[in-house]
C-alpha cells in the first residue's frame, strides 16, 4: 500500500500539528527523516530547547521524538486509508541506555503492525489498543534509548 503523499507533505504535516494542535512539538522542531509502510525516521537536534542541564538531550525532548516517530505512522495510514482517526498514547515505558549528546534518530519500524491496528479499528469500530517499539540513536549509530508506546486509536 504505497501512499501517494511525498515527504514534504507529510514534514508539512508534522510542521502544522507542532504549530496548531500539539505546541510542545512545534517548540522541539523534529525533522522527518523518513516515511514508509514499514519505516518512519525522525530526528531532533541537541540545541538549547533540548538540551538539560548535563548538556545532552532532556528526558521530555526523546519522548516528543518517540510520540511523533510512533504517532506519525497512525496518520499515514489514516490518510491512506481516507478515515479520520481519534488517537492517543496510552502508556509508554522507556528505557534510557546513554545519555544523548548529539542530535538523535527515533526510529519505528513496525509500520505494519501500526497498519494492522488501523484496519482493525476500522473493521470492528471499536478502540483499538497496542504496543509498538521506538529505538533512539545518536550521531555515532549507538542506541541511547528504548520505548515501547502502547497506541489507542479509534476511527470516527
Amino acid at each position: 500500500m504505497a501512499n501517494k503523499k511525498s515527504i514534504s507533505h507529510w514534514r508539512w504535516m508534522l510542521r502544522i500539528m507542532g504549530w496548531w494542535y500539539i505546541p510542545l512539538i512545534g517548540f522541539v522542531r523534529p525533522r522527518l527523516v523518513e516515511i514508509n509502510d514499514e519505516s518512519l525516521i525522525v530526528r531532533i537536534s541537541l540545541r538549547r530547547r533540548t538540551k538539560n542541564h548535563l548538556k545532552s538531550m532532556y528526558f521530555g525532548a526523546l519522548a516528543i521524538g518517540a510520540d511523533v516517530a510512533a504517532g506519525m505512522h497512525v496518520f499515514y495510514f489514516c490518510n491512506a486509508l481516507g478515515v479520520q482517526p481519534k488517537f492517543a498514547f496510552k502508556a509508554m515505558n522507556a528505557q534510557f541506555l546513554k545519555r544523548a549528546q548529539s542530535e538523535v534518530r527515533f526510529v519505528c519500524t513496525e509500520g505494519q503492525k501500526i497498519k494492522g491496528f488501523v484496519e482493525l479499528a476500522i473493521k470492528t469500530g471499536e478502540r483499538q489498543n497496542g504496543w509498538v517499539e521506538v529505538l533512539a540513536y545518536d550521531n555515532t549509530n549507538e542506541q541511547v534509548a528504548v520505548f515501547q508506546m502502547e497506541i489507542s486509536v479509534k476511527i470516527s
